[in-house]
């Protein structure tokens, strides 16, 4: 991992199996010493690599990069807690990986492939809209549909939330569309098909880069070798919209 500054309690956090909030009561209890002296300020910056950190008398490192893919199913959120008192996805996942973050996310009502990990420079490479990495959707809508939508979705459709716009759309069955997406905003695919007169009854996000859910069970998570990351990172080769 390269250096970078962060809080304190962040790196605390990272380095164990601690919440940020229990980061912060053990440093402000003095239990964690920066470069040989007690820092009780959770917000002090230090720079992993370089400053020493110890938790007691356990010196802290920052874990090896770690990058998983999970199979995100309804009904559950992406957040490490919620005030709904609704099931994340750390209820799902193994333990181990509880200190991963979710990269980007996938609404309540959604499901399929999410990308967890601690390695924040691959986590922008797959969030910044100047990267144009493709996220791929498989759609079921309420109603059959003519290949007009299809043209619709990647001409763009002006939603409440701003110009929706898909790099591809084709038809799976009568009432299933694949839509990829090179970025986006919130719940868009949703959005874009509510405007044009369409709720969607199902999405599940297939694929990221050229990395696919293939055959992951619902709920099951997979740790990424070196290839598949690069698939993760790398868009398939280009293809036509067919509007049949």
């Amino acid at each position: 991992m390269q250096e970078e500054e962060v809080r304190l309690n962040k790196f605390v956090a990272s380095c164990t199996e601690l919440s940020r909030r229990e980061a912060d009561r053990l440093i402000q209890e003095g239990e964690v010493s920066v470069n040989g002296s007690i820092c009780t300020n959770p917000a002090v910056r230090v720079i992993t690599g370089h400053d020493q950190v110890r938790l007691g008398r356990k010196a802290l490192h920052q874990r090896p990069p770690m990058v998983v893919a999970f199979h995100k199913p309804r009904e559950v959120v992406c957040s490490r807690s919620d005030e709904r008192n609704r099931k994340t996805i750390y209820n799902l996942l193994p333990h181990k990986f509880h200190h991963l973050k979710h990269v980007g996310r996938l609404d309540q009502d959604s499901e399929g492939l999410l990308i967890l990990t601690n390695d924040g420079q691959l986590a922008q490479q797959i969030t910044k809209p100047a990267t144009k990495l493709e996220k791929e959707y498989q759609v079921t809508i309420d109603q059959p549909f003519e290949s007009e939508l299809l043209l619709q979705l990647v001409k763009g459709v002006h939603t409440p939330e701003g110009q929706g716009k898909a790099k591809y759309a084709q038809r799976i069955s009568p009432r299933r569309i694949s839509v990829v997406l090179e970025s986006g905003f919130k719940r868009q695919v949703r959005l874009m098909l509510s405007t044009l007169g369409f709720r969607v009854t199902r999405l599940v996000r297939v694929r990221i880069g050229s990395l696919t859910l293939g055959e992951l069970p619902l709920g099951k998570t997979e740790l990424l070798d070196k290839l598949a990351i690069e698939h993760l990172l790398t868009n398939p080769e280009p293809r036509k919209n067919s509007p049949n």
